[in-house]
């Protein structure tokens, strides 16, 4: 792992109680970093439209032997889609609310994502991050928790970490959380609704036109197989920028906010492409720092932070050495120990 260390400030290995308040990391950001650009904001969401265009023209058009090619370039394109509806569920896309939730709508239809669950389940995921048993995007397994699971639960959580099959953790997640608005708060249920009415809506139509005209092939190879490419980002993206062997997650008690935005989240860089395609959102720690960040403006706020903060930032070169690393020990949590994988963990019963 390769940390900055371009100043003096608290190491990052210190990320428990501290005076340090996430309002002082704000300070320090230039003022351009909050400042929405509607040109770059709308030229971002063209240029995402015609990359999945000509993704989909290429899975049309390429002959068998390149479409795996043609299903990367659709499903990275796709998850630029989700960006772009990340930052108007941060209100960072457009001043306008009824913008922000126009667009995002639009942006996660083709993803079969509800719009507004994702986003209040998101905005909980900020207000705690790397805050045990609270955080909802990503937490580490507790060994006392797992051992009340059923053991079919079991059995799926051990096959995704063991067998590397963490790109399918996307999907349960979707699958999960975001289509009973039952989990939501009453004042919240509405616009869970309306989401889910959306998406469904839209996959009650589109999906029996795309069978019906290209047939069931067609479904998998103009939907289907993107959708899973999307989903292996979104699992990776959430994984890298959450879990590593030195991050810690803390109780409450223990719990500091400036601290687990700066030291808790990671920055993790992918091929050029793929942060093109999906409009740097692997630029994250900045974007944790403060939401009002919108996409276009992360790398210049990292670049300040590096300066200001460099100490407490943690900084990945995505690889598979890295998702080794991460799925080979990061499987169980315990307070005062850390991750430890389930060999060891068998190792003790």
């Amino acid at each position: 792992m390769t940390t900055s260390t371009i100043n003096s400030q608290k190491p990052s290995d210190d990320l428990g109680d501290s005076k340090l308040k996430l309002q002082d990391i704000i300070k320090t950001l230039p003022k351009e970093c909050f400042e929405l650009n509607h040109r770059k904001a709308w030229t971002g969401a063209v240029i995402n439209v015609l990359m999945v265009g000509l993704g989909y023209a290429s899975i049309a058009f390429s002959p068998w032997y390149l479409l795996p090619l043609a299903w990367v370039f659709a499903g990275t394109a796709l998850t630029g889609f989700f960006v772009i509806g990340h930052d108007c569920g941060h209100r960072s896309f457009a001043k306008s609310r009824w913008v922000n939730d126009l667009v995002g709508h639009l942006a996660f239809m083709p993803l079969i994502y509800p719009f507004h669950s994702w986003r209040i389940k998101h905005n909980h995921h900020h207000l705690h991050t790397n805050k045990l048993d609270e955080d909802n995007a990503w937490h580490p397994i507790r060994p006392e928790f797992y051992e009340t699971w059923p053991k079919l639960d079991k059995s799926v959580f051990e096959v995704l970490m063991r067998k590397r099959l963490w790109w399918l953790s996307s999907i349960l997640h979707w699958a999960n959380l975001h289509f009973d608005w039952r989990q939501y708060r009453k004042q919240d249920q509405s616009d869970v609704k309306l989401s889910v009415a959306v998406v469904v809506t839209f996959a009650a139509i589109a999906f029996p036109t795309l069978i019906i005209t290209t047939g069931v092939w067609g479904f998998i190879k103009f939907w289907f197989v993107p959708w899973l490419v999307y989903h292996f980002w979104m699992s990776t993206f959430t994984l890298v920028h959450h879990t590593d062997p030195e991050i810690p997650f803390l109780p409450g008690s223990e719990w500091n906010a400036a601290i687990a935005q700066l030291s808790g989240s990671v920055h993790c860089d992918y091929p050029r492409w793929v942060e093109f395609l999906c409009h740097d959102i692997n630029v994250h720690v900045p974007h944790h720092v403060s939401t009002a960040i919108p996409s276009y403006n992360l790398r210049l706020a990292h670049r300040s932070l590096q300066e200001n903060w460099g100490s407490y930032l943690r900084e990945e070169r995505f690889s598979l050495s890295l998702m080794r690393r991460i799925t080979d020990q990061c499987h169980f949590y315990s307070l005062g120990e850390g991750y430890f994988s389930f060999k060891d963990y068998y190792a003790r019963k």
